[in-house]
């Protein structure tokens, strides 16, 4: 399956950003927030969206909303470009299915070596027991 670009649907709201940039950080709006809809994506289909709302509840708000800032850089351009781009890896990296596990069966050679191991265990414990010298 392809890399899938939501970067048409998300609506951006910029900010004046804290951090560097001298007197910059008073005049200029350059923190960016990234909202995506999940839930009214065009570009998702409908499993996508059910598994992108159950993998990334946490990040997700009360309206549905998927919410990503970025004030990381001094331009508000490339925070923009910033957020697009963990919204891109969010969404891309929820739609991963893990791969299922194999149980293995353990080997012969295993399975005696665990027994020996546990005569041993037993022995080593039979020796710490008193020793009864009245015997009838």
């Amino acid at each position: 399956m392809g890399k899938i670009d939501i970067q048409k649907e998300i609506i951006f709201k910029t900010a004046r950003s804290s951090g560097k940039g001298g007197q910059n950080v008073n005049k200029v709006e350059t923190m960016v927030e990234g909202y995506f809809h999940v839930a009214d994506s065009k570009i998702l289909s409908e499993t996508q969206r059910e598994t992108v709302l159950q993998k990334l509840n946490n990040r997700i708000t009360a309206e549905g909303y998927l919410l990503v800032k970025s004030q990381a850089a001094r331009t508000q351009l490339s925070n923009k470009q910033l957020v697009i781009k963990k919204i891109n890896e969010l969404i891309n990296q929820s739609l991963i299915k893990p791969r299922k596990r194999i149980a293995s069966t353990p080997s012969k050679a295993s399975k005696e070596k665990r027994i020996e191991q546990k005569k041993l265990k037993s022995q080593v414990k039979d020796r710490r027991k008193k020793v009864n010298i009245h015997t009838d």
